[in-house]
């Protein structure tokens, strides 16, 4: 996980290190005034900002026996850019903090903010303060990501409308599937550490768990549309979990088609391998960081060519509750089961 040489963090300091993983950042946002370096960072926008914030904690969303330092850098970026994505705004700063225990070296440290820097130079994102402290034991990243968009343009979760049409960017579940990959060679390598390790011919369903992306392309095809969702909220949690987010929110009630519901092929037969139900790994397995999304059945046909965009479902009204139509012609509740449920279906 690290490089064969090891400095010690106690060797530069707090300030040392902060001088070191800062140096050479370059802002590229107007709205960027004043970045790392001062008490505070500098924002001057004319237009309402979106602030939102993710905690990452070893052990509990993140495990280093498989997760790659750099990995994990990019990745802790890419879940607050998608919280903002999900509002329909553009994301433009973000700010790091992370705690540290002293098994890890500078050259670690150095990984992580790799990963972080690649994130927003592919985002076009500017890191701008954040702060490092000690930590007992383990690892912790919490980052704050901050955008902008006009107010009229902001969307929430809570202005569903009967009527409207339901879509989903991407496919779902591959995460799920990805880190079931994951801990099954975790295992191996626990018990046999001369083990080889398998994940060939997994790297779709790897990648969305290590590597997620935010859907900044969704953002910007609709915008370039002119199409405004009606509400809109990112996947983290599942497909299943998220639409009762809307739907609650909203207070509509909604009918999803499991037919309609996009798995890629990758994922579908890992599932049928590990004898689970494909669907419930897109209901319930959460991490794909795509996009959940009502529109306005007038805006229907402007979203039909797209590749990456599918229609899954309608929103009704709340007396007929949240609804999954099997592809047996059946209706069931949709409930929010969580990874735990997976298996049972």
């Amino acid at each position: 996980m690290e490089n064969e040489k090891r400095t010690e963090i106690a060797t530069l300091g707090e300030f040392g290190l902060i001088d070191k993983l800062t140096k050479d950042i370059q802002l590229h946002n107007d709205s960027s005034v004043k970045g790392a370096g001062d008490d505070a960072a500098v924002i001057h926008s004319g237009l309402p900002q979106v602030i939102t914030t993710d905690i990452l904690v070893e052990g509990i969303h993140f495990d280093l026996v498989y997760t790659p330092l750099k990995h994990l850098g990019y990745k802790s970026v890419i879940v607050n850019l998608s919280d903002v994505y999900a509002m329909n705004a553009v994301p433009k700063q973000i700010l790091v903090s992370i705690a540290i225990s002293n098994r890890f070296s500078v050259e670690a440290i150095d990984e992580i903010y790799d990963g972080i820097k690649l994130a927003c130079a592919k985002y076009n994102v500017d890191l701008v303060g954040g702060d490092t402290t000690a930590s007992p034991k383990g690892l912790i990243i919490n980052v704050v990501a901050i955008g902008e968009q006009q107010k009229e343009k902001i969307v929430y979760r809570n202005t569903a409308k009967e009527g409207d049409i339901l879509c989903v960017s991407g496919d779902l579940g591959g995460a799920y599937m990805g880190l079931q990959i994951l801990q099954r060679e975790k295992h191996v390598f626990l018990n046999a550490p001369d083990a080889s390790i398998e994940l060939a011919g997994n790297d779709y369903i790897v990648g969305r768990q290590l590597k997620p992306e935010a859907r900044k392309d969704i953002i910007e095809y609709l915008e370039s549309e002119n199409i405004i969702p009606t509400s809109m909220i990112d996947i983290s949690d599942g497909l299943s979990s998220e639409i009762l987010h809307l739907c609650k929110q909203s207070e509509v009630g909604c009918q999803l088609n499991e037919a309609e519901v996009p798995i890629a092929n990758e994922t579908y037969n890992k599932a049928l391998d590990f004898n689970i139900d494909p669907i419930n790994c897109a209901l319930s397995g959460g991490e794909d960081y795509e996009l959940l999304f009502t529109l306005n059945p007038k805006d229907a046909d402007k979203i039909k060519s797209h590749p990456d965009i599918s229609v899954i479902g309608e929103i009704l009204d709340a007396n007929l509750g949240v609804k999954l139509f099997t592809k047996g012609g059946n209706y069931h509740d949709i409930i929010s089961l969580g990874w735990d449920g997976l298996k049972d279906g």
